[in-house]
């Protein structure tokens, strides 16, 4: 596998929560602790809102749809660029209908652009699709309003019969069709070594049969040092 990427062995998930959807702080996270700014200053600087050790439900039309856990929550609603922000890490469980764990992301670091209803994740991004198959870069934007997933970086996936490299990626909300627009190497998963060539787009659709994984257990997000 390339250099480029940090292959830690952290599952993580394809899709990220919906804004303007109400927020539930867990009640099994009684001992969170928030901290709400009420001084004149610097919003782009000053978070108006800090949440520590947070277990949040986000609901859609009254529907439980995502839970987000995070050891420190940023909220700049008074910045010049109103955002989120989890600068210690964070994972995402996304529930399917029946409130099954339908997939999950781990990352470094997360930003929300409210206003552009963008998510942009950085570090160490790791993600597992309901195919069972794994994406890792070190950065990922998610945006809401166009309904898609992009990337400039280096991609690594990790698929039942082979593996995946490139640079550049585009894909829909549920990461099951994608596209590498630089792909440098398609490998067997008992044997791929070093990087091949290739300058063309590669648009690739996961085999329908794949079996859904399973939700992770006992998963912590770590300040990254």
């Amino acid at each position: 596998m390339s250099s480029r990427i940090n292959h830690n062995r952290r599952l993580g998930m394809r899709a990220l929560p919906v804004v303007g959807a109400m927020l539930l702080l867990a009640g099994a996270c009684s001992d969170d602790k928030t901290d709400v700014v009420h001084r004149a200053t610097d919003g782009d600087s000053v978070p108006t809102m800090m949440t520590r050790d947070v277990t949040t439900l986000i609901s859609d039309s009254g529907v439980t749809r995502y839970r987000i856990t995070t050891p420190l929550w940023l909220v700049y609603d008074e910045a010049k660029v109103p955002c989120w922000k989890f600068p210690e890490g964070l994972f995402m469980e996304k529930f399917a209908p029946d409130y099954t764990t339908d997939a999950t992301i781990v990352c470094d670091s997360a930003t929300y652009f409210k206003d552009k209803s963008l998510w942009r994740l950085d570090g160490d991004v790791n993600i597992l699709n309901t195919n069972g198959e794994k994406f890792l870069t070190q950065q990922l934007f998610w945006s809401q309003r166009d309904r898609k997933v992009y990337s400039d970086s280096f991609i690594h996936i990790e698929r039942n019969d082979r593996v995946i490299e490139g640079y550049g990626f585009t894909s829909n909300e549920r990461m099951t069709t994608y596209t590498i627009h630089k792909p440098s190497g398609i490998f067997p998963v008992s044997d791929f070594k070093g990087n091949g060539g290739g300058n063309d787009s590669t648009a690739i659709s996961p085999d329908s049969a794949s079996t859904a994984p399973a939700a992770p257990k006992n998963v912590k997000v770590n300040k990254t040092v």
